[in-house]
């Protein structure tokens, strides 16, 4: 591949004074690549308001959403991804195996996804509501046990497949009138140039003109297309193409953990959501409907491999065992209500027969291959520079030991697509630093804040210490007994993004 050279935004950018108006929706003529970048040719380019870059759950969730407001509903969008299911219609059949990637949706992004259309093609596929969660670690001390009443909600989330959220949110899309192109290709590069001297230039402009007024970015494509966009958002993941050109820094570590995930079944159906924390790491074992589960396994990168290889009965076996008496007892209502441990903790205690400790459902059979992924924390110093926004992973990438990354991407779409719509209503440039840093803004403190508190979870588990294993047993203990902790807490996980503290 040739060397890519990104012309970085300069910081100062002039406020556009021209009204808004949505660029023309007719498809773009397909290039060859001896045709990119020539200017005998640059009548052949084609303009769009906004490029997705990145078609996956949440580039698709911003167009759906950018589809289903009022003033956004006429952008001429491009989607960018070189996936060749985007190009059919439907690729899920009913009788497909589970897709081994799966998402534990909140209440609000399933609020975000009816408000976009989307969830209704959900309700179509496989997927499995759950209104419980069981979490206790390997030392038998204390557990905590969360049900959907105990924040007076009716579910504290959904499983679904990757697959399913892709089809359904390309189905919607696919649908609205959003004008929209999918171009099955690679971004191979990015040029933003300096806004001219002028403040106020003329939208009546050539393509080439308003790209070198700094109006608009140019993006080459490795099929050899050329797009003039006025936004480039990046939606293309942890490794983001748009990220790299556009020269946005991150921040973050490895965590020298790896994940194991697949698809397993039981004799009965699975409808509690369970997380054990093991010394390697925890084990999420997550309902999907049908009597399958979902393992989410994360251990040191030894142990994947190891585990990745064995044969699926052994696999099986160790899995049953961490999910019950492997590396320590289950926790007892003895130690849970001894004077003596938890005597500090009496205030607020309300107590339920339903929230006894359960044993999971055995794993009798595995219904997909082993994955393994490698685990660690990167976080974008900044999402928006002049026509250029970051979202979902290509902003900030989290531990999954809570299912919260992908949710916090779907909150990333949500706010960016209200943010354009704000800047259209006052007649801004929808590529404006200013505007987008709005979205930024927004954005970042409640991905930092969750980050954190994921970060710190795994690293309070990440240690084997005798009083710090006390500590987080009094963790357990108040967070399964004490009301008010418990309601913030599941508040918190379910998308409400306030602080699990008591109100």
């Amino acid at each position: 591949m040739n060397r890519i050279f990104a012309t970085k935004a300069g910081s100062n950018v002039y406020r556009l004074r021209i009204p808004w108006r949505p660029l023309s929706n007719d498809a773009a003529p397909l290039l060859s690549s001896q045709n990119a970048g020539n200017p005998e040719k640059e009548s052949e380019a084609k303009q769009y308001d906004i490029a997705i870059v990145g078609g996956g759950m949440v580039g698709l969730a911003l167009a759906c959403s950018l589809a289903s407001r009022p003033l956004t509903r006429h952008l001429n969008v491009a989607i960018i991804d070189s996936n060749p299911a985007l190009g059919r219609k439907h690729f899920i059949k009913k009788e497909d195996l589970p897709d081994p990637r799966v998402s534990t949706i909140t209440p609000a992004t399933i609020s975000f996804f009816k408000d976009i259309g989307a969830w209704q093609f959900v309700e179509q596929h496989r997927h499995a509501y759950f209104d419980k969660m069981q979490v206790w670690d390997y030392t038998g001390l204390s557990y905590a046990k969360y049900n959907a009443r105990d924040a007076d909600k009716e579910v504290l989330g959904c499983v679904v497949e990757n697959t399913v959220l892709l089809s359904s949110l390309l189905s919607r899309v696919q649908e609205t009138d959003l004008p929209k192109k999918i171009y099955p290709s690679r971004l191979n590069s990015m040029s933003i140039l300096p806004n001219s001297s002028s403040s106020e230039v003329d939208s009546t402009l050539s393509m080439t003109a308003l790209f070198t007024h700094g109006r608009l970015a140019k993006l080459e494509l490795e099929d050899g297309n050329s797009l003039y966009v006025k936004l480039v958002v990046g939606a293309d993941g942890g490794k983001s193409r748009v990220r790299e050109l556009a020269g946005f820094r991150t921040t973050g570590w490895n965590y020298s953990q790896n994940a194991i995930i697949c698809t397993v079944e039981h004799d009965v159906e699975n409808h509690c959501a369970w997380q054990r924390f093991l010394p390697s790491g925890p084990l999420a074992l997550l309902p999907i409907g049908d009597k399958f589960s979902n393992i989410v396994w994360t251990m040191s990168p030894k142990e994947s491999s190891e585990f990745k290889s064995i044969t699926e009965d052994n696999f099986l076996k160790a899995v049953n065992r961490a999910l019950d008496y492997g590396y320590g007892p289950h926790p007892t209502p003895s130690i849970l209500g001894s004077s003596d441990l938890f005597s500090w903790l009496k205030g607020g205690i309300s107590k339920s027969a339903n929230d006894c400790f359960e044993i999971p459902p055995k794993v009798i059979k595995l219904a997909s291959e082993r994955m393994a992924f490698p685990l660690s924390l990167r976080h974008a110093n900044d999402y928006a520079s002049k026509r250029v926004a970051l979202i979902g992973d290509a902003a900030h990438t989290v531990h999954p030991l809570a299912g919260q990354g992908v949710n916090l991407g779907f909150g990333d779409a949500s706010t960016l697509s209200s943010v354009i719509s704000e800047g259209i209503a006052v007649g801004a440039d929808i590529g404006e630093v200013s505007l987008l840093k709005k979205y930024e803004a927004d954005r970042k403190p409640a991905n930092v804040m969750m980050m954190a508190v994921l970060d710190g979870f795994q690293k309070a588990y990440s240690v084997d210490f005798g009083p710090l294993n006390i500590l987080r047993a009094a963790a357990f203990h108040g967070a399964h007994h004490i009301s008010p902790l418990k309601k913030s807490i599941i508040s918190y996980a379910s998308g409400e993004m306030r602080l699990p503290l008591f109100a």
